[in-house]
């Protein structure tokens, strides 16, 4: 199966929550991310030790740092998340590359096929697999809708974030080569895990 980055995306920190909100200015994000490079308009992104050139995480113990300097997302999810929306919240918008704020949109790769350890190779970039995404409420608020978070675990489709082991420049378009890490845990697997550890949280109350 061909497996190819269809977009790049990058954001800004900003506010959260719109003016008017009662939590306007009091949590940043940057969540909102737009893509700089797509299969029309392929311009090479620079990828450096914590992530692309352009981009920026409001808290990098959460969402950043070099073990998640890289964000990947299905792009094989967007059609889940399309019909879910238009569902529960009447959104009929056709949602953008970057809009689960990843970094990186690919073809070919879900989370039952994304091993930890797996190395992947884009253009100059060698990458390699951390983890799974844990959504938490700025995603919500980014979807805007409260059960999205819940929702992205529960169905599976977190993408994942990776480490960058050699930096350069990759572009939309560009073909992903994986070579196998250990392959002890798959994405989908330490989903499943996540999904064990909130239910049991949850039945303790």
């Amino acid at each position: 199966m061909m497996q190819k980055v269809m977009a790049i995306s990058v954001g800004k920190i900003s506010p959260l929550f719109d003016k008017g909100s009662a939590q306007q200015g009091r949590v940043l994000t940057a969540i909102r991310k737009s893509a700089v490079s797509t299969l029309d308009e392929p311009h090479g992104v620079a990828v450096g030790w914590n992530g692309l050139e352009g981009d920026e995480q409001a808290d990098r113990e959460v969402h950043g740092g070099q073990d998640k300097a890289v964000y990947a997302y299905p792009s094989e999810h967007y059609d889940f998340w399309q019909d879910l929306l238009k569902r529960e919240t009447h959104q009929r918008e056709l949602l953008k590359w970057g809009a689960f704020g990843e970094n990186l949109t690919v073809y070919g790769l879900t989370e039952s096929e994304v091993w930890v350890g797996d190395i992947w190779i884009i253009g100059e970039v060698e990458l390699r697999v951390v983890k799974l995404r844990e959504p938490c409420f700025k995603f919500n608020a980014k979807m805007n809708y409260k059960g999205a978070s819940q929702a992205m675990i529960q169905s599976a489709t977190s993408g994942w974030y990776l480490k960058v082991i050699k930096p350069g420049v990759v572009s939309a378009g560009d073909d992903i080569k994986v070579y196998p890490g250990p392959r002890k845990l798959s994405i989908k697997e330490q989903n499943q895990l996540l999904l064990e550890k909130k239910s049991a949280a949850a039945s303790l109350f």
